[in-house]
């Protein structure tokens, strides 16, 4: 349970800092945002499942590499986007292999998840499909809070505060946490 709780944490702070870079509510972006996060935290467990008896040793002793170095690749690019055209970089938080790239990796740990699915000795598709539902549908309906409170209450101060070189900033303390706590805890 504290897995999932750090997972849907990591989903809804990076909604927040993108929703503060979004400044005002655009559907489309928030749906696609919330919908890849919903989706790939679903996703994860599945294939954490299917693979667990293939690949478990392999996938828990790199994840958190795996986070960090996307949240640390994709938060050094927002704060070198924040200084250039504040237009220019609002639109990258959006562009679709960010998007694809944020919600992969705030879904990798997720793959624990699955594997620990198969380790409790759920072996049918169908005892599967209710938690993953309910991990994907809590993960969209906590994104688009996120996005919202980001939008609601960052749209005041994101252009004194660089709202994007912060957001940055987040990601690559989030990536880097997911990497203390695997390595030391």
């Amino acid at each position: 349970a504290t897995g999932r709780r750090t997972c849907d944490g990591l989903v809804f702070a990076v909604s927040i800092a993108s929703g503060i870079i979004l400044k005002r509510a655009r559907l489309r972006p928030m749906l696609v945002m919330a919908i890849s996060f919903g989706f790939f935290q679903a996703l994860m467990p599945l294939l954490g499942w299917i693979g667990a008896s293939f690949f478990s040793h392999l996938i828990e002793s790199i994840d958190h590499w795996i986070a960090f170095g996307i949240l640390a690749f994709l938060g050094g690019r927002m704060i070198m986007e924040s200084f250039k055209d504040e237009i220019a970089s609002t639109s990258m938080t959006y562009q679709p292999e960010v998007v694809l790239a944020l919600a992969v990796a705030t879904s990798i740990d997720a793959l624990a998840v699955g594997v620990s699915f198969a380790f409790l000795g759920i072996k049918q598709f169908s005892a599967i499909l209710s938690p993953i539902g309910i991990i994907g549908f809590v993960s969209f309906a906590l994104s688009m809070v996120g996005l919202m409170f980001g939008i609601r209450f960052g749209c005041g101060i994101a252009r004194r505060l660089r709202a994007e070189l912060w957001g940055g900033i987040i990601l690559v303390i989030i990536g880097t946490k997911i990497l203390v706590e695997h390595l030391f805890f």
